[in-house]
């Protein structure tokens, strides 16, 4: 199991460092693939967080013992609720205008965007970690791809606005690799709670999918519905469902 969740680690750190190359290479795609490829994104988180983290901390209760995944969920939404109070929403600020002028103002969002970024890795990490301590180690492998595919578009955005501001080559990098590490820590934290006890385990499924709930709701959904291309980010979201669905069939 502890290579299990290594491979799962350095996937999810893989995959962001993947998408901030991509940044570094083409700088801007269209909004209209990026919409896609988020979509889809969602749709696959959406089913896993269902599918793979709720459903079966459901199945580990009996009775009236489901409140610990209610309770669970609520506790996810809060958490990531509280963090995007303090921080941007990411269909705020998704990239400067290279025509601009830069003025302090206009960098202190980038960097504040960044962070937000960076602080929303951690309960995806988390996320993926706590499913590892789930018997079906198909539903981790599940969520661990779901994540990884959403990194590889907010990679790009992570190092696109820097870029833009005028951060040197090499400082980039360095805050590409610092967001992935934060999810890696992200997993390792989260399959370490998983373990403390399986009592808790139900809640901590919970906690990981409403929080994976809040993030497609409030932050990827709105991003796919604010360019003019929310039907064809509709029908991707659906086909990620579906896709997602048939990887857990066969996981």
């Amino acid at each position: 199991m502890e290579m299990i969740v290594i491979w799962c680690a350095s996937g999810l750190g893989l995959s962001s460092m993947l998408g901030s190359a991509c940044g570094l290479v083409f700088r801007r795609i269209p909004h209209k693939w990026n919409d896609i490829f988020l979509g889809f994104c969602a749709g696959m988180m959406l089913t896993a967080s269902l599918a793979c983290l709720i459903m079966p901390g459901m199945e580990a209760t009996s009775g009236w013992g489901v409140w610990q995944v209610v309770a669970g969920v609520g506790g996810g939404v809060l958490l990531v609720g509280v963090l995007d109070y303090f921080t941007p929403h990411l269909h705020n600020i998704t990239g400067i205008d290279p025509e601009q002028h830069h003025g302090p103002t206009a960098i202190n969002k980038v960097l504040l965007f960044v962070m937000a970024i960076a602080i929303h890795k951690l309960p995806e990490g988390m996320a993926t970690g706590i499913a590892l301590d789930e018997t079906n180690p198909g539903n981790s492998m599940a969520i661990t791809l779901a994540i990884a595919l959403q990194n590889i578009p907010e990679g790009m955005v992570v190092v696109t606005p820097l870029i833009v501001i005028g951060v040197k080559f090499l400082r980039v990098l360095g805050v590409a690799a610092a967001v992935a590490l934060l999810e890696i820590v992200g997993v390792f934290a989260g399959y370490f709670l998983g373990n403390i006890s399986e009592v808790l385990l139900p809640t901590l499924l919970g906690l990981a999918g409403g929080a994976m709930l809040y993030v497609i709701s409030d932050e990827m959904i709105p991003e796919t519905h604010s360019h003019g291309f929310q039907k064809e980010a509709t029908y991707a979201l659906i086909a990620g469902v579906v896709i997602m669905l048939i990887i857990q069939k066969f996981a």
